[in-house]
């Protein structure tokens, strides 16, 4: 594995050859001339030629018996910028510590350790890379600490590795970040399921390790219930302070919008842009600024994906929305370095690994309505549950999540049906429920409402009597009392707008009237552009603030440590043949309408 780049080691050693005090730190580095020999030095090193510098080092060390130890250290950081610390053994070896000052020895005790962890010295490397006794520049502490992570793994803890590397992982951006959150993954992979387990017991809930070994697990194939969404305080909510605060709100100065304008998928674009600018318009009725946006047409495969991200990027953008097919999400996040940072609007196809640098994740996966299907009925004190799918591949998803989550939260599937589409006569696949107590058990469907109505009548003349639970498939996002009074007494969840039950957004039914797109189930494409929206200002927060959230349309979104943004979905039940929300399934917190904000770059 490659060190972290660190790029601002190479500064620091321009620092100390003018024995100045680093950025951010107390000690001073070693006192040095600098003479035209020395700046010459120098500049070879600031143009990456680094052998060239070694050279020069060593020929100043030669000439300058008072300085010989910190010129030697210059040369051996210059042979380990080239990728050959080897050559600077010799280097390293001859350097007396005690001739060293302030940064620079403790820059002697990384090259030390690193020339240990070559030569398979682990030990050595450890006592070499303890926590500093006085404080250090940022850039050079990472360094010690990588190290000292590095030395872990070789000494064979990857538990303590991970750990570590999880402290330093905020200070670290782009690829060094990346690369040092696959490190921690690698780490706790290689652990085992088993032992995961066993760590993952004695964590306490708000445990920084907690989501790591989870993540892990994931990785690993096994099921691991999801820890409750926090949802503590709204984003954009008055919480004192100066009049009108908003915390949290920070704009780009030009936003692009990646979707499908032709193609298979332009309707589903269409709707998504006409979303994402209704709640754009809405915005403007507040003093919030807003950025240009500019909308490009992503296509529907991968090389449209990336060619719209690319043009995008060079024309100015400083955040990117989009795209929205899978394809194109994976192929983007596969550049690996991301110039501009990225909502995207899907997941890749492998979704079980972590998220590049700058990414951020966002959709309408059947796999969050499943598992919260799964939570719910385990919250309801539920401990069996009968499985009722059909062929659609969002239904064989959701039910997959479903059995995962449930089976994590020590529930058991009693039985799975999956229903024959070429059939409307479900019944020599049904079952009754015979003596099972309905505060105990209940069935899980995921299906169209064509199919939901048939199923659910069909449950009951075969005696089947438990509650039914569902995702927001049953539902065609219309009141039509008539075809859904078959669904009486189901549950579902879904996305709060439909119901107008979240404050603060332009309302449904005020659009429906003007709006072919809000109608029906398009609505649910519609309310997600309206969040793809809403969260741009807000994803630098949500995702360095736990507990934070965004009252969204498509639900109350969350973001983890990775840039996966979570719905928490509002429950609703069919009465009289109605769709009416739950009470109590969401909290009613809208952002304040006239904030102060943070106009930034980003």
């Amino acid at each position: 594995m490659r060190p972290l780049r660190l790029t601002a080691i190479g500064l620091l050693l321009s620092v100390g050859l003018a024995g100045c005090v680093t950025p951010g730190a107390t000690q001073h580095t070693t006192s040095a001339p600098s003479g035209a020999a020395t700046q010459a030095a120098q500049a070879l090193y600031t143009r990456g030629q680094f052998d060239e510098a070694a050279q020069a080092y060593i020929n100043l060390a030669n000439e300058d018996a008072d300085h010989r130890d910190y010129y030697k250290l210059l040369a051996a950081e210059s042979y380990r910028q080239e990728g050959h610390i080897e050559r600077g053994a010799p280097l390293i070896a001859d350097i007396r510590r005690s001739k060293l000052e302030g940064e620079d020895a403790i820059r002697f005790d990384a090259l030390r350790a690193e020339l240990a962890l070559k030569n398979k010295d682990a030990n050595t490397a450890l006592s070499l890379t303890g926590q500093p006794t006085t404080r250090i520049s940022p850039q050079l502490l990472v360094r010690i600490t990588e190290l000292r992570a590095q030395a872990q793994a070789a000494s064979g803890d990857p538990w303590k590795a991970a750990q570590t590397r999880e402290g330093m992982d905020t200070q670290l951006q782009g690829l060094d970040r990346e690369q040092n959150r696959r490190q921690i993954v690698t780490l706790l992979t290689g652990m085992g399921a088993a032992d995961l387990a066993a760590r993952a017991a004695d964590l306490p809930a708000n445990d920084p390790m907690l989501p790591w070994v989870n993540e892990a697990q994931v990785q690993l194939g096994v099921s691991v219930t999801r820890p409750p969404a926090q949802l503590d305080q709204a984003v954009g909510t008055v919480t004192g302070g100066d009049k009108g605060v908003r915390e949290g709100y920070k704009v780009p100065t030009k936003v692009a919008l990646l979707l499908p304008l032709s193609g298979q998928l332009a309707s589903a674009g269409n709707t998504i842009r006409d979303g994402f600018f209704a709640s754009y318009i809405d915005a403007g009725h507040t003093d919030a600024p807003r950025p240009a946006v500019v909308v490009y047409d992503s296509g529907n495969d991968a090389a449209h994906a990336v060619a719209a991200y690319e043009k995008a990027v060079s024309e100015g953008a400083r955040l990117v929305v989009g795209p929205l097919n899978r394809e194109g999400v994976s192929a983007i996040f596969a550049k690996g370095a991301l110039p501009a940072p990225i909502l995207t609007l899907n997941y890749p196809n492998d979704n079980k690994n972590l998220p590049p640098a700058g990414a951020n994740e966002f959709g309408l996966l059947p796999e969050t309505e499943g598992a919260q299907v799964a939570d719910h009925m385990a919250d309801k004190g539920m401990k069996t549950a009968t499985v009722i799918v059909s062929t659609d591949d969002f239904a064989r998803r959701a039910g997959n999540a479903f059995k995962a989550e449930w089976q994590a939260r020590g529930g058991t599937v009693d039985s799975q049906i999956t229903i024959d589409p070429g059939t409307i006569d479900y019944a020599p696949q049904l079952h009754e429920s015979g003596d099972k107590d309905p505060a105990l058990s209940g069935v899980f469907i995921s299906m169209k409402p064509q199919q939901a109505r048939l199923l659910v009548p069909q449950l009951r003349l075969a005696k089947n009597t438990l509650p039914i639970f569902a995702t927001s498939h049953v539902y065609g996002g219309v009141d039509d009392a008539a075809a859904d009074h078959d669904l009486e007494g189901v549950e579902f969840c879904d996305a709060p707008w439909l119901f107008d039950a979240q404050p603060g957004l332009p309302r449904r039914s005020d659009l429906a009237t003007s709006m072919q797109a809000v109608r029906g189930v398009s609505a649910r494409l519609f309310a997600f552009g309206m969040d793809a929206w809403g969260l741009v200002p807000y994803l630098d927060w949500l995702r360095a603030h736990p507990g934070s959230y965004f009252p969204g349309a498509t639900g109350q979104l969350v973001a983890d440590e990775f840039g996966r943004v979570r719905r928490v979905l509002i429950w609703a039940r069919f009465q009289d043949g109605i769709a009416h929300p739950v009470a109590g399934s969401l909290e009613l917190e809208a952002p304040s309408a006239t904030p102060s904000v943070d106009t930034g770059e980003g």
